[in-house]
């Protein structure tokens, strides 16, 4: 079901890609700072003026294209900091983390105060920091997490090779070696400001990380 629902997925992305790439350049993509690149394509479509300005053919379809990609960003934004909050509630509980992230609601059993900690941090960084910069830091940490996933599989199918696997990733080690290469080669396709404030968080992050969890973590017990 997964593997086809990403087929399923790549093939739409494609065909959309052939038709847009039909209607106006390539290049009218990069749209305004990155943001919204299929809605500036569209305002592209339409006849120019003598002055060179061009009159939008379809400006209906503009403010159609920006609602949908607003639900879109709203529902993965969504998604992503219940996912988040998820995994800072695991990683508390193993010490790793402050217990505030592992607090559970006492009626709906959730981690309240790691989705409200989360909701502040990631609206205050929406709010200030540039879209196309925040968009780029976003692309490099979600990359970056499938580069980790892609390695762990292989590791773990080497050193645990009888645990219990309810989906089982398919032609290891190859998947998992082309899944990593292929992400690394987009992160550093990102330019080269975007890098350094990764690796900057990055960085921070491994001293909060080590500095606070060589001291709490239950594994030491």
């Amino acid at each position: 079901g997964i593997l086809l629902s990403l087929a399923i997925c790549t093939i739409l992305y494609i065909l959309f890609a052939h038709v847009m790439t039909g209607v106006v350049n390539y290049q009218a993509f990069a749209g305004k700072d990155g943001i919204a690149p299929v809605a500036i394509a569209v305002d592209a479509m339409g006849n120019v003026g003598a002055d060179g300005m061009i009159t939008p053919a379809y400006p209906w379809l503009n403010k159609a294209i920006l609602l949908a990609i607003l639900g879109g960003y709203s529902s993965v934004i969504l998604v992503m900091l219940m996912g988040q909050s998820r995994v800072f509630y695991s990683m508390a509980n193993d010490g790793l983390l402050p217990k505030v992230f592992s607090d559970l609601h006492p009626k709906f059993r959730t981690p309240y105060k790691s989705n409200w900690i989360l909701f502040v941090f990631v609206g205050g960084f929406a709010a200030f920091v540039p879209g196309n910069v925040a968009g780029d830091l976003t692309s490099f940490g979600t990359l970056f997490a499938f580069v980790l996933v892609s390695i762990g599989i292989w590791i773990l199918r080497r050193k645990s090779p009888d645990m219990e696997r309810p989906f089982k990733t398919p032609l290891v080690p190859l998947v998992p070696i082309l899944g990593a290469v292929i992400c690394l080669a987009m992160i550093f396709a990102l330019d080269a400001q975007t890098l350094k404030y990764a690796f900057a968080w990055m960085a921070l992050g491994l001293v909060v990380y080590f500095l606070y969890g060589r001291r709490h973590s239950k594994l030491n017990d």
